[in-house]
């Protein structure tokens, strides 16, 4: 690639529009490309794609690069990494933004080698210091944050969703869209695509919400995660579920908040009755505010919490589900 000096936001799809951590990738891919005086493209590889570039627009891009073909129906690595090896460097990309979901994680670091660079997974936060890009992401399951900075291009980052803000749709921005052929012969995949089964998610998807209510071993049973619904019914929130919970079959695996579960970061995180192991927290770091009710004053949990209840949540779930429902009814 003879230079470099674009950010480029790699567009992942939900049905006919974008991805929401695709959006939260433009938007700070946006303050990124302003900082840096570049330019913003969006890429979008999908079949029948054609309205997500005009919405990749008017959620900030300034050129789209699209590639619509049947052979992208669904994702596989081989095509995938070939045509985005093929976008990054017709983009000049020097910042690649990409999201920390299940397609996200296997296409970096696949593309990052045949680009002879790296790539940095599940970044929290990203700015621009003297040129470079700096990506904070969660290290020691939680504990702490580290700052990366790396001196080749293109700089590949996959960002939790949730963690960035997206801009508000502009519906008179204008941009540029840009279609290109995949140039790859269906022969030369070497996986088929054999059966597709769709996750059946009731209310908020987990990884999307805005608000978390998670129970623990402490909930006590099965029958307790009907509190933690009401009152994230109220707040418009979704429900998660310790590794504890989920092991004695008192909530779904689909719920799994923590290392081997969902890695999310909503604007807030209720935990109860969580003791707050190294392995939940990696899941929930990334939360804007965490609120832990826990009996045991001690609890681990109080270490990462900006709010604690020190008592019964039994006592405590039910008044504060009632509380929200006077005010918000």
């Amino acid at each position: 690639m003879a230079e470099y000096k674009n950010v480029s936001v790699f567009c992942e799809t939900k049905g006919d529009k974008l991805a929401p951590v695709s959006t939260e990738g433009l938007g700070i891919g946006r303050k990124l490309a302003d900082n840096l005086g570049q330019s913003l493209v969006a890429l979008v590889v999908g079949n029948k794609v054609g309205d997500i570039a005009k919405e990749a627009i008017r959620y900030g891009a300034d050129k789209v690069f699209v590639v619509d073909d049947v052979l992208f129906s669904d994702y596989q690595s081989d095509p995938y990494v070939a045509v985005m090896q093929k976008l990054v460097e017709q983009a000049s990309t020097q910042i690649l933004i990409m999201g920390q979901t299940d397609i996200g994680r296997d296409l970096a670091g696949r593309l990052a080698f045949r680009l002879g660079t790296v790539a940095t997974s599940d970044c929290l936060d990203l700015a621009i210091d003297g040129g470079r890009l700096l990506q904070t992401k969660p290290v020691y399951g939680g504990n702490a944050k580290q700052v990366i900075t790396t001196d080749i291009d293109p700089q590949i980052v996959t960002i939790r969703s949730k963690a960035m803000a997206a801009l508000e749709p502009d519906d008179a921005r204008q941009g540029e869209v840009i279609t290109v052929d995949a140039g790859i012969d269906a022969a030369a995949v070497r996986t088929r695509l054999l059966e597709k089964v769709v996750e059946e998610v009731a209310g908020v998807k987990l990884e999307e919400a805005g608000i978390v209510v998670s129970g623990g071993r402490g909930i006590g049973g099965a029958e307790g995660f009907h509190d933690l619904e009401a009152l994230a019914k109220a707040l418009k929130g979704a429900v998660g579920a310790s590794r504890p919970a989920v092991d004695q079959n008192w909530y779904p695996t689909n719920r799994l908040v923590g290392i081997t579960g969902k890695i999310i970061a909503p604007d807030l995180y209720i935990a109860v009755a969580i003791s707050g192991s190294t392995q939940h927290m990696t899941g929930c770091s990334g939360a804007k505010t965490l609120i832990a009710i826990n009996q045991d004053p001690e609890a681990n949990i109080f270490k990462f919490a900006h709010y604690g209840v020190v008592g019964d949540w039994k006592a405590f779930v039910p008044a504060f589900t009632e509380k929200i429902k006077a005010m918000t009814e």
